[in-house]
C-alpha cells in the first residue's frame, strides 16, 4: 500500500467526468415539479436558461482555484488553504454523509426503478426480507448490487473507471441528442410551443422570488459539475485540463439541458408537463411520438444516465475522503492507495457501505432535499475563497485568472437563491444546516483524538 496517487487521465477523460456526473436522472423528471410552480412555459424555459448561466458562473469561476491547486480533494482542499481545516472539515463531512452518498444512494435506486419498468420482479412491493421496521426490496437490493458492482470496478483501477465513464457519456449525451433531433422532427408543434409562450406572464417581484425556489430542481440537475476537482490529483496537465474539462462540459450539458425543454414545450402542453406520470416528462413526451414504446425507450435512456451518472460520482467522491483521510481529518486507513491499481480501495469500499446504508435506510431523499441548501452555502463560500485566495497567495495566483464578472455573478444569484429558500421554504433548509452545524464537534473530537 501506498498514499500517492498516479496522474493518468486525459483532457477527454476529464470531461467524460464532467459531463457524465452531471448527466443524472433530473432532466428527465424536475421539468414538471418547476412547471407546477412557475405555471408558464416562457417562465419553464428562462429558469432552465438562468440555470445554465449559473452553472457556467460557477463551473468558470472554479477554473481559477483549479488550476492553481491542483491536489485531488476538490472543494476540500481550496476550502482547507484558504480559510481553515475546520470549514474544509465541515464540508467533506456533509459530502460523505448525504451530498455525494445520498445523491448516489438516489440515483442508484432510479437505475433500479426503471429497470424495473423492463423487469417486473424489480420492485418495492417485493419484499425479499423483513425484520421490524425494516425491509429489502428486491429494488432495493438492485440498487446495492449496482453500488457494490461500481465499486469493484472502480477498485480494479482507474482505468477501468474512467473507461465505464466514458462509454456510458457517450452513450447518454448521443441519446440526449437522439431525444432531441426525434422530437423536432417527428413531435415538434409550433402551435404548441407558441401556447405554452404566450400564457400570460407578469415579472412582478413575486415572480422573481418564486422563480429563486423553482430554480433549485434545475440547478441540482448539473450540481455536480464539481466533481472533476475532486480527482484533479489523477489529471495529466490539471492546470490546463481542468478548466477546459470544466467548460467543455459544462457547456455541452448546459446545451442540452436546454434544447431538451424546449421539446418538451414544443410537443406536450404545459397541463401535460405538469400533470406526467410520476414527473418523467420525458417519458410523456416520447409517448406521444411512438405510443407505449416510448416508455421502454426512456427506461433504457434514464438507465443509462444514472448508471453512468454513479459510476462518476462514485469514482470522484472516493478521492474526497481519501484526501482527508490523509490530512488526518477522516478515518487514516481510508488514506492509503493499493500498490497494484493505484486507487483509494479503501475510501472507495467506505463509501460503498455507507451508500447502501441509505438505500437500506430508506430516508436518503429527505436527506437529499434538506442538504441543497448547505451544499449552496459551500458553493458560495468556495465563489467568495477565490477573492481571499488572490489576497493570501499574491504570487502563486499565476496560472489562470477568470474575470471577476463570474464568480461575482454567481455569488450574486446564488445568495439570492438561498435567501429565497430560507424565506419560503424554511422546513426544507433549516434540517440542512443543521446536519452541516453537527459536524462541528466531530470536528473538536476528531482533533483532541489525532
Amino acid at each position: 500500500m501506498t498514499t500517492n496517487l498516479k496522474r493518468t487521465l486525459t483532457l477527454a477523460d476529464a470531461i467524460s467526468i464532467v459531463a457524465g456526473s452531471m448527466i443524472g436522472c433530473g432532466i428527465f423528471i424536475v421539468s414538471a415539479d418547476i412547471a407546477r410552480q412557475v405555471n408558464s412555459g416562457l417562465l419553464l424555459i428562462l429558469i432552465w436558461v438562468l440555470s445554465g448561466f449559473i452553472t457556467l458562473c460557477g463551473g468558470l469561476s472554479l477554473c481559477e482555484l483549479a488550476a492553481n491547486i491542483t491536489e485531488e480533494g476538490g472543494q476540500y482542499v481550496y476550502l482547507k488553504k484558504i480559510f481553515n481545516e475546520k470549514i474544509a472539515f465541515l464540508y467533506g463531512w456533509t459530502l460523505f454523509l448525504v451530498i455525494q452518498t445520498g445523491t448516489i444512494a438516489a440515483v442508484c435506486v432510479a437505475f433500479a426503478k426503471f429497470f424495473g419498468i423492463l423487469f417486473p420482479v424489480i420492485s418495492t412491493e417485493k419484499i425479499l426480507l423483513e425484520l421490524g421496521h425494516l425491509h429489502l426490496s428486491t429494488q432495493q437490493f438492485f440498487a446495492i448490487l449496482t453500488v457494490v458492482f461500481l465499486s469493484f470496478i472502480n477498485s480494479r483501477g482507474i482505468k477501468y473507471g474512467v473507461v465505464t465513464q466514458n462509454i456510458f457519456t457517450v452513450t447518454k449525451v448521443l441519446s440526449l441528442a437522439g431525444l432531441v433531433v426525434t422530437g423536432l422532427f417527428f413531435g415538434f408543434h409550433s402551435d404548441i410551443l407558441q401556447a405554452n409562450f404566450h400564457i400570460p406572464v407578469h415579472f412582478t417581484f413575486e415572480t422573481i422570488n418564486i422563480m429563486a425556489v423553482a430554480i433549485v430542481g434545475a440547478l441540482f440537475a448539473s450540481i455536480t459539475w464539481n466533481n472533476i476537482t475532486f480527482i484533479a490529483g489523477e489529471v495529466k496537465n490539471p492546470q490546463k485540463n481542468i478548466p477546459q474539462a470544466l467548460l467543455y462540459g459544462v457547456i455541452l450539458v448546459v446545451s442540452l439541458y436546454i434544447l431538451m425543454n424546449t421539446i418538451y414545450l414544443g410537443v406536450l402542453p404545459l397541463d401535460a408537463i405538469k400533470t406526467a406520470p410520476q414527473d418523467i416528462v420525458a417519458a410523456r413526451t416520447i409517448s406521444e411520438i411512438f405510443g407505449n414504446t416510448g416508455k421502454n425507450i426512456i427506461a433504457i435512456i434514464i438507465m443509462i444516465s444514472a448508471f453512468g451518472c454513479a459510476n462518476g460520482m462514485i469514482l470522484t467522491g472516493s478521492r474526497v475522503y481519501y484526501k482527508m483521510a490523509k490530512d488526518r481529518a477522516f478515518f487514516r486507513p481510508l488514506a492509503l492507495i493499493n500498490r497494484r491499481t493505484k486507487v483509494p480501495v479503501n475510501s472507495l469500499w467506505a463509501q460503498c457501505i455507507w451508500i447502501c446504508i441509505l438505500i437500506l435506510w430508506g430516508n436518503y431523499s429527505e436527506l437529499l432535499d434538506f442538504v441543497i441548501y448547505a451544499s449552496l452555502i459551500f458553493y458560495i463560500i468556495v465563489t467568495a475563497g477565490i477573492f481571499v485566495y488572490r489576497k493570501k497567495f499574491p504570487n502563486k495566483n499565476k496560472k489562470f485568472k477568470i474575470n471577476n464578472f463570474f464568480p461575482v455573478t454567481f455569488l450574486i444569484l446564488a445568495v439570492y437563491i438561498v435567501i429565497c429558500l430560507s424565506i419560503y421554504k424554511p422546513l426544507y433548509t433549516i434540517p440542512g444546516l443543521l446536519i452541516t452545524i453537527a459536524g462541528i464537534p466531530v470536528f473538536h473530537i476528531w482533533k483532541r483524538s489525532t
